[in-house]
């Protein structure tokens, strides 16, 4: 399944796609994509259901995050060999985990707000899991058995407020619109191996990123078992899997995004995103 929130931002309603690729209205049978409603079992109730019994959706309407109010929105740093290479640091041997503000979803043709004070705005195409399962001490065999399904998500990043001030990453990575996800939650049985999708992101038009989830030095089996030693994985939380490289920070001379600027982003079977940089408002 390739469910979806759509409408006026703060009033999103459920969706799902059709066959012929239409949007048709869930909200008669779900409340909202957040928490149980993307647990394993609510999946399977809409798995039940034929989308063309569902009213279609008129239009097209603006399309809101994937997932509604996430409980956690956790991220891993470092995770392809090249990225952690132009970021100047060794490659890890165990995960780098920080967060996001859950406040940083949005949808995935937001406009990116470039903060006050941001001199270093960055783009970061990654693969998103999202939860479906109360999850603890889980085994890397029996991992992707936790996961609802994947997502597109750009972590947005400022890096001086990342890299240059004192504290975690959390400040460089939690501004209003740092966290465009979606079009889709795509259902983790129609992504048989996550391991295997081509990722890719543009600015103005030309190749920054393109390369494979194959790449990862920590694959999605081992991120959410790794993550569930430390913590409870809720229904609903987000997991940003990493970046390849081809980032501004990486470039010389470093490329950042400024007002105007266009981003577009996409990953295989997961769909596209497309962003306008704008400067913080007032």
């Amino acid at each position: 399944m390739k469910l979806l929130r759509y409408g006026p931002a703060g009033a999103e309603k459920p969706g799902i796609l059709d066959a012929a690729g239409r949007i048709r209205d869930l909200s008669g049978v779900s409340p909202d994509l957040e928490g149980e409603a993307v647990g394993l079992a609510a999946l399977d109730r809409l798995r039940a259901i034929d989308p063309e019994s569902l009213p279609p959706v008129a239009g097209e309407p603006r399309i809101g995050a994937c997932v509604a109010r996430t409980p956690t929105f956790h991220c891993v740093g470092l995770n392809y060999v090249n990225h952690a290479k132009e970021s100047g640091m060794a490659p890890p041997t165990e995960p780098v985990l920080f967060n996001k503000a859950a406040s940083a979803l949005c949808g995935p043709f937001e406009p990116i707000i470039q903060p006050k004070g941001s001199t270093k705005l960055d783009y970061e195409v990654e693969l998103g899991i999202v939860i479906g399962a109360r999850t603890q001490h889980i085994s890397e065999a029996d991992a992707l058995s936790a996961v609802a399904g994947y997502c597109v998500i750009n972590d947005v990043s400022e890096r001086a407020f990342q890299n240059e001030r004192l504290g975690q990453w959390v400040k460089g990575k939690s501004s209003p619109n740092f966290g465009p996800t979606g079009p889709w939650l795509v259902t983790a049985d129609e992504v048989p191996d996550p391991q295997a999708l081509g990722c890719w992101l543009t600015v103005n038009g030309e190749d920054r990123q393109r390369s494979s989830t194959a790449d990862m030095i920590f694959s999605v089996r081992e991120i959410v078992s790794y993550l569930s030693r430390f913590m409870v994985l809720m229904p609903g939380d987000l997991i940003a899997t990493g970046t390849p490289e081809g980032v501004a920070m990486g470039m010389t001379p470093q490329a950042w995004l400024t007002p105007g600027d266009e981003v577009r982003l996409g990953i295989d079977g997961l769909g596209e995103q497309a962003q306008t940089v704008v400067a913080f408002p007032g």
